[in-house]
């Protein structure tokens, strides 16, 4: 919230150039008025100091009182009225000096608000303003530079290493190690090979790439995170609402209180009654109120942005630190959500490479995720896959498929025990499903012209900061922490010992609602956290929504109220963390904004306070206010640092790795 004498009157906006314009007219005022105190001081010159100081006063003092006269025009009372009759007060009792003082001091307070609201506002756009503005457009195998605005899905473009990309697309050929903090917030670089995804404004470091476009301009994932942060800088929490909705009684109130004083003081001093009146005018001003809550919020935003933290709404980040319950999608958001092979047990008398060539073999035409994870292994593994002659899959169950001529069946094990009807070999699936070694995995039984060959089992790993954000969020006296899943008992039970927390296990769609619902009306404040795919319906039912690696994904962004760029789960506890200590700095900057226009009013009121002095106060308190405030700005430095000692713990560890004998191969 700024003042309206500075948006409307002086406009203190960098894009048009008037915040220097302002910055020398004040310069120039302020000249005038120490040449004015010269005069009087040293020269003895009455007339001439009343005459600078008269000049400066008019060039200073207009366009607060231009300002005030507007709001009254229009109705609305602000705190400009009390910034214009201060001035005009004295200004009419011949104080020139004074009155082009005051006007000073309230220009200079406005300036560094403003200033320091367009330095934060800077910040976060620097965050986002890193999309370079040419980019080398592939055509024909011909290269020519174009304007990246120009670009459109589908053109291929090439990065070189050092260049920005220009937009978010797919790696076509080459491969690279790219930067891209400014997006996900991860201080690690992520290596791009072909099909994966970049994002445009992110540095392309090591290699060279040819990239194709799928967004381009304000569709890509750079410009959603540049809306979604002034998005939340537009949004108002409910102390700001409630300062908008008094603020028209707070003028009345003060000249109120401010007639009573002069009224009675000059009964025997008029001289003094107005020195009173103009101190108490100024001193009321609310400057220091008025930063208290969106200095501290555009800190927060800044410092949550810079870690890959983007917060849609204020009210979102005020509201985090009363949460008493989160609930967790597992697969994507508490676990990798790319399953893998992690244990082969193939059949009496078969081996485990022809388990896992037969099982990929009828798999390699599907595009289901537990197939490609089978794919990927025998690819791995060099595997020669024959393709499959005939193939169907049924969804969610498995697929069958003739393979050289056999048939083979992979798939569930109540499904292939459907399916296939011998006895001999249901009792065989039956024993493998009860194996202790299956239990938290899901398994594959794989059936090849009616002989069971064996069955794989499939993980979905956990996060390494997992078990430790959960930990930190039950010390900060969060009650509740559920997992919840579709997936199968043994599969959640498993991760929720992990993660030492209660879980739910095969649950639909509709029961997550639910269960938020039974959560909320339990009493708690409740939080939804998914990957934001498939959570859209659980997201918004929550009191807070939060999106995990919502870096490239639309659905994502705009599903949640707060997206996290990337997937570091540790994102979480600190989120919570800077709520409550950013709840802590509004109140700090309410205590010391109040306790400044109470403590110095009352003073003004008994004449120890001169109108000066009180706008210089004035100018002091407000920095107080910008200052207690951009403390917040360093918040999550500690993870930064961390990550930042991680990566070089691992590179120092790969650099001190030996080189393998000659003719022996590295170690993967």
């Amino acid at each position: 919230m700024a003042h309206d004498y500075l948006k409307e009157g002086l406009e203190l906006d960098s894009k048009t150039g008037r915040v220097g314009f302002q910055i020398i007219v004040t310069l120039l005022g302020g000249t005038l008025l120490i040449s004015a105190l010269i005069a009087r001081m040293t020269f003895d010159s009455q007339d001439t100091s009343d005459l600078l100081a008269l000049v400066a006063t008019v060039l200073l003092g207009t366009p607060l009182i231009w300002v005030a006269l507007k709001d009254l025009w229009r109705g609305h009372m602000h705190m400009n009225e009390l910034v214009a009759l201060a001035v005009l007060s004295a200004f009419a009792t011949g104080w020139y000096v004074e009155a082009g003082f005051i006007a000073f001091f309230m220009i200079i307070s406005v300036l560094i608000e403003n200033r320091t609201a367009l330095g934060a506002e800077a910040s976060i756009e620097e965050l986002v303003r890193i999309t370079p503005t040419k980019a080398h457009r592939v055509v024909d195998g011909q290269e020519t530079e174009v304007e990246a605005r120009e670009l459109a899905p589908g053109d291929i473009v090439r990065v070189r290493p050092g260049d920005n990309i220009p937009a978010d697309g797919l790696v076509d050929t080459g491969y690279s190690t790219v930067n891209q903090a400014n997006i996900t917030g991860e201080s690690i670089p992520a290596d791009k090979i072909e099909g994966d995804e970049v994002f445009g404004g992110t540095i392309n470091l090591t290699g060279a790439m040819d990239i194709k476009v799928t967004k381009a301009g304000e569709d890509t994932t750079l410009g959603q995170v540049k809306d979604m942060i002034l998005e939340a800088e537009r949004t108002k929490i409910p102390i700001m609402r409630m300062i908008d909705h008094y603020a028209g009684w707070y003028t009345p109130t003060v000249v109120m209180l401010v007639f009573i004083v002069w009224f009675y003081t000059a009964q025997t001093n008029a001289e003094d009654a107005a020195y009173r009146a103009i101190s108490m005018l100024v001193i009321a001003c609310p400057c220091p109120l008025i930063l208290a809550t969106p200095t501290a919020m555009v800190a927060a935003i800044s410092a949550a942005a810079r870690l890959g933290v983007l917060v849609k709404s204020v009210i979102d980040l005020e509201g985090a630190r009363n949460l008493t319950a989160m609930v967790f999608d597992k697969t994507g958001t508490l676990t990798t959500g790319q399953l893998e092979v992690s244990r082969l047990a193939p059949a009496e008398g078969v081996d485990g490479a022809e388990l896992l060539k037969a099982a990929a073999s009828a798999e390699q035409r599907s595009r289901h995720p537990v197939a490609r994870a089978v794919f990927e292994v025998a690819r791995k593994a060099r595997l020669n896959l024959p393709e499959p002659s005939e193939f169907h899959e049924e969804a969610g169950k498995g697929v069958r498929a003739t393979v050289d001529g056999q048939t083979i069946l992979v798939g569930r094990g109540n499904w292939v025990t459907e399916t296939h009807h011998d006895d001999h070999v249901r009792g065989q699936v039956e024993q493998a499903m009860a194996d202790p070694q299956a239990e938290g995995l899901s398994t594959l039984f794989v059936i090849r012209d009616g002989q069971l060959l064996g069955w794989l089992g499939l993980a979905d790993n956990t996060r390494p900061q997992a078990a430790g954000a959960m930990d930190s969020l039950r010390e900060m006296g969060l009650k509740r922490l559920i997992i919840v899943t579709g997936d199968r008992e043994s599969v959640a039970k498993r991760v929720a010992e992990q993660m030492h927390t209660e879980y739910r296990a095969e649950v639909l769609p509709h029961q997550k609602l639910e269960m938020v619902d039974d959560l909320k009306a339990r009493g708690h404040r409740v939080a939804v956290i998914g990957d934001g795919v498939n959570d859209a319906p659980a997201l918004k039912a929550g009191d807070i929504s939060i999106a995990m690696g919502a870096a490239g994904s639309d659905v994502a962004i705009h599903s949640a109220s707060i997206a996290l760029m990337n997937n570091n789960l540790n994102r979480i506890p600190f989120l919570v963390r800077l709520s409550r200590q950013t709840s802590a700095v509004v109140k700090q900057n309410m205590i010391i904004g109040g306790g400044f226009i109470l403590l110095f009013l009352v003073l003004a009121g008994i004449g120890l306070v001169a109108p000066v002095i009180a706008a210089f106060l004035h100018v002091v308190s407000s920095l107080a206010v910008v200052f207690n405030s951009a403390r917040l700005v360093r918040a999550g430095e500690d993870i930064e640092q961390a990550e930042h000692l991680a990566l070089e713990a691992a590179a120092r560890a790969g650099s001190e790795q030996p080189n393998p004998p000659q003719g022996q191969a590295a170690p993967a």
